[in-house]
């Protein structure tokens, strides 16, 4: 194989366009693609009319080969040709065709939108040993030829995640038709709901544009031919409106897996059949006869970029931890009703609906009773639509395929609801005079029209979906515009009552109106998700559980209504701790209490995983003593324990996390957090998903909380100490200074050229480099986070600022054009920011001077101890550089001494002042985020007649002079040159009399 491979790749020997061919059918059949001259159609020069010969095609892909795609006219008009090509065949078949265009090294992968072929993806191969894996992987991602795959985590993120070759033709096609007929009103009515749905649970950092719905809607419509693979359909054979509208499940009986929603626009749209097809035949790959965990929370986090998760508050957990949370919760399956009222992608239900089961099977209770009471005992609901369709996947996945084939079985109803747990206009919004209120206007604007339903006719939650069901079908069948058909069949066969049976027209003829409008499709789904969680907040439907993962959306990130109601219902129980603090808190405290006030029954119990911070933060206080007394129902829990999980390496979540257990009790009968907790530590098996695979590898001991209260008091050099200055982007700021040439520049001018680097983020770390010419005195030295080691500075970067004096010049500033070769850099500069900034919230001068955190350095002073922003240990150093500006890593104070200077570092430096600043930290993976918390410590003002003070000034002095000394490669990484100095610092002869006197000085 390495041979064909160095072949392929190896453009310079004499070779014709016939040997590449050959070289391509023998990668493609002994490549492990699943590919044979007998089993499948791999043929060379297929004709395809007009004289054309298709390369090589295999199942639904054009191959052409070419000898070398290094010239820009060769790759034109190779591309015109494969569109004939590509064309050609999808017109003869019907099928959704794509097209390779290869010259052995180079593999690009096209599809066509409209008369356009436009590229998706490309692969190339490089070096004397070539990428084999990675070429047959992205191969067999755009031709869909492997069978029986397992759905493991690792294959999943390979085959289907968004750096794989399925995910980028899919992705391609699917923008390809929302470009082109995003505009029909259909589309647009559900794009509409989608983002006010999302804008209400997600706040400020639901970013509402075309890319999150395309991907939603790739989403959604995967799990949906999941939910039919899972029962064994031949997808990749079915008609898609079946796949996406569920006729199937309807057929089989299975209710509330696969139903019309905001993301069935696909098969509305020209193309949009052949698309679906091209997504099943991928998905059909695998195997999903056989799961053991949430394997859609998987697809889903690979597909959702990181940083778009950790804004939007969207931490799925663990299956592991979700499993033992689950078996320490739900101590009687066959008895306790549970509820996950934030599900996610369904990893809770996965393991409650299994642990039912379980039990279920153990105590010999047949099939169809077994599935009824599974699905009267373990629900969920969750706002976010991608998620409600991902959860119930992954509860038919928990049933397994052998129980729903069964002929024991008999009908079911998966009960996973779209829904807003928080209830954030406190049900004013659905509740109108004993009336549920569905308004269906679109976007923000609300019109007359309404949707009125007796609460009553809820008690009933199956007949209430079923007449649902019934007026939205009727509604849509075939009609004169403006007819309104008879409904007392409908009423007669559900026993509507007489009284009610003139409100219920009413809701018809306004749904006859939305389907002449255009406007139909999803109100069904709509009505019956919304109903859902007011039927379950019924006193007699509370449930005995609730388990599960809250929203942790901070409240920096919510929108400002979204903070004033967070402000006003924290407030109304007891959770607000104040606008200091407000910035630290999270939704995750409210969600609970709102949770267990609308869900949990007296004397039912609880168990959530939260962020750590719920354990011995001060902004938690009010959360921890279970009382949330709320006018109109107060609230109290009596919590009985929790785990610390801090100290689980590698860290699963972005933030510190913890498990709470408790459970609803009388008023009177609430009792605080206890301080006394489980703490894990331990290193996670890479790849475990199951308790059994972790549980070996874990310590849980019994500890002690250090609770962060208000009544530290704080050294008087907190207000001293500010945070540096944002330089971000740093690819528009940071340099490397460039060799003039022959003739040179002339005086005061240097050349500079973009620093960069590994660590930038999209889209600055695509974009190409500015280089130029600037006068001198605008590159000052910039000392970063890793510029600082304990007692020591390593060499400063550079960076363009627009500085005169202590003024920033922006590009309309009148001063600029006194600086020539300054004006066109950074007018440059300001040209990228404006294109590709995520928010036209600040200009770049303002992100650079952010609350004026570079100006407030000017005119520099000439000593300061600075310290790291972050890290797993303090590292402090002092600073005798005026010119040199803080990066927002640092944090930075004047001293007025160099003795004073010397105090400070030998007590940040001391490896006491960590460990006692640790529990005031706030959390991220680790306890890394020191900010100004060590100040919370009682570090006292230096005082020249203190003995204590002068022995620490000159100790520090003295390890000062040491580790300057110290021999260490200054380029070498910071973290590797932090321990090495952390090492010299721990044998040095003055380390025990520095951490008792920091010690000392600490207990005063």
């Amino acid at each position: 194989m390495q041979e064909l491979l160095r072949r392929l790749v190896d453009r310079g020997r004499i070779r014709s366009e016939a040997t590449i061919q050959a070289d391509v059918r023998q990668l493609l059949l002994g490549g492990g693609l699943n590919l044979s001259d007998h089993e499948l159609n791999v043929e060379l020069e297929t004709q395809v009319g007009d004289r054309r010969r298709i390369d090589v095609e295999v199942g639904f892909t054009v191959i052409e080969v070419k000898k070398d795609l290094r010239s820009v006219a060769v790759v034109k008009a190779a591309e015109n040709q494969l569109k004939g090509y590509v064309a050609a065949r999808s017109e003869q078949t019907g099928q959704h065709y794509v097209g390779i265009l290869t010259d052995g090294a180079d593999w690009r992968a096209y599809h066509l939108q409209g008369d356009t072929l436009v590229q998706a993806t490309q692969f190339q191969l490089k070096g004397t040993r070539p990428d084999g894996t990675g070429l047959l992987l992205w191969l067999e991602g755009v031709l869909s030829t492997s069978q029986g795959v397992r759905p493991t985590p690792a294959e999943i993120t390979r085959r289907l995640g968004a750096d794989s070759a399925s995910y980028a033709m899919d992705r391609t096609v699917l923008a390809g038709l929302y470009a082109k007929y995003g505009h029909l009103p259909t589309v647009q009515l559900k794009r509409q709901l989608w983002a006010r749905l999302l804008r209400s649970a997600l706040g400020t950092q639901f970013q509402d544009n075309d890319e999150l719905f395309i991907e939603h809607t790739l989403l959604v419509n995967s799990a949906e031919i999941i939910a039919h693979l899972v029962l064994g359909e031949p997808a990749a054979e079915m008609q898609p409106a079946s796949l996406v509208l569920g006729q199937r499940f309807a057929q089989a009986q299975i209710y509330g897996v696969v139903e019309a929603d905001f993301f069935d626009w696909v098969i509305e749209v020209q193309g949009g059949d052949a698309f679906i097809r091209a997504l099943a035949r991928r998905l059909a790959r695998f195997d999903w006869s056989q799961v053991e965990h949430d394997v859609l929370k998987v697809l889903y986090e690979s597909v959702i970029a990181s940083e778009t998760r950790k804004s939007l508050g969207e931490y799925y957990t663990p299956d592991w931890l979700a499993e033992q949370v689950v078996a320490t919760a739900v101590t009687k399956p066959l008895d306790q009703r549970v509820l996950d009222p934030s599900c996610g992608s369904g990893t809770f239900l996965f393991h409650a609906a299994r642990r039912y089961l379980d039990a279920a099977h153990t105590a010999g209770i047949p099939l169809r009773q077994a599935l009824v009471g599974l699905t009267e005992h373990v629900a969920g609901i969750d706002l976010h639509p991608v998620a409600v369709s991902l959860a119930r996947v992954t509860y038919l996945l928990a049933i397994g395929r052998q129980r729903l084939l069964s002929e024991e079985r008999g009908p079911i109803r998966v009960p996973v609801y779209l829904g807003d747990s928080v209830q954030w206009q406190q049900r004013m919004d659905l509740l109108d005079h004993d009336h549920l209120v569905i308004r269906t206007g679109s976007g923000d604007s609300l019109f007359e029209d309404e949707l009125r339903f007796p609460d009553h006719l809820l008690q009933d939650a199956g007949r209430f979906d079923q007449l649902v069901e019934e007026l939205a079908d009727l509604a849509t069948r075939p009609r004169t515009a403006g007819s309104v058909p008879s409904l007392a069949p409908l009423f007669n066969r559900l026993a509507i009552a007489e009284a009610d049976r003139p409100e219920v027209t009413t809701n018809f003829r306004v749904l006859c109106r939305l389907v002449d409008e255009g406007r139909d499709h999803i109100w069904s789904y709509y009505i019956r998700n919304l109903a859902r969680p007011m039927w379950l907040a019924r006193m007699e439907n509370r449930v005995d559980v609730l388990v599960g993962n809250p929203p942790w959306l901070s409240y920096r990130h919510m929108s400002r209504d979204m903070q004033d109601t967070f402000k006003e219902m924290s407030e109304s129980r007891g959770l607000w701790h104040g606008m200091e603090v407000a910035t630290h808190q999270d939704l995750s405290g409210l969600f609970i209490a709102r949770a267990v006030q609308q869900y949990l029954a007296d004397g039912g119990s609880l168990a959530f995983v939260v962020p750590n911070a719920v354990l011995d933060r001060a902004y938690f206080e009010g959360f921890r003593t279970g009382r949330y007394r709320e006018e109109s129902e107060p609230v109290e829990v009596a919590f009985t324990g929790s785990w610390d999980l801090r100290r689980l390496r590698p860290h699963f979540f972005p933030r510190g996390a913890a498990v709470i257990f408790g459970g609803r009790t009388h008023v009177g009968g609430a009792r605080a957090l206890p301080r006394e907790t489980e703490r894990w530590a331990g290193k996670l098996p890479r790849g475990a998903h199951t308790w059994e695979s972790v549980a070996a590898h874990l310590t849980r001991q019994p500890a002690t909380l250090t609770l962060v209260g208000a009544d530290l008091i704080d050294s008087p050099y907190k207000s001293r100490f500010e945070n540096g200055a944002t330089i971000y982007p740093r690819n528009l700021f940071f340099i490397r200074q460039q060799q003039a040439g022959p003739l040179g520049l002339g005086g005061g001018r240097t050349a500079v050229r973009s620093e960069r680097s590994s660590t930038e983020k999209k889209p600055w770390k695509n974009l190409p480099d500015l280089d130029g010419v600037v006068e001198k005195e605008f590159v000052r030295p910039v000392l970063l986070g890793e510029s600082i080691l304990p007692y020591r500075v390593l060499p400063p970067r550079k960076a363009v600022l627009p500085l005169e004096g202590t003024t920033l010049l922006h590009g309309e500033h009148p001063n600029l054009d006194r600086y020539p070769d300054l004006a066109q850099w950074w007018r440059g500069a300001e040209q990228q920011w404006l294109t590709h900034r995520s928010t036209d919230r600040l200009t770049l001068v303002e992100q650079l001077d952010f609350r004026r955190k570079l100006t407030a350095q000017l005119p520099g002073t000439s000593l300061r101890v600075v310290y790291g922003k972050a890290g797993m240990h303090v590292a402090a150093a002092l600073v005798d550089a005026p010119n040199a500006v803080i990066d927002h890593k640092l944090y930075w104070g004047t001293v007025t001494t160099r003795e004073e200077g010397m105090y400070l570092c030998a007590i940040l430096n001391t490896p006491v002042l960590t460990e006692l600043v640790r529990p005031l930290m706030s959390y991220s993976k680790d306890e890394r985020d020191i900010d100004k918390h060590l100040w919370k410590l009682p570090i006292p003002q230096y005082d020249a007649s203190a003995p204590k003070h002068r022995r620490l000034a000159e100790l520090g002095a003295a390890e000062a002079d040491r580790i300057a000394a110290l021999k260490i490669d200054e380029s070498g990484n910071f973290v590797r040159l932090r321990q090495l100095v952390r090492e010299a610092l721990a044998a040095s002869p003055h380390a025990e009399e520095l951490d008792t006197l920091v010690g000392e000085l600490l207990d005063q």
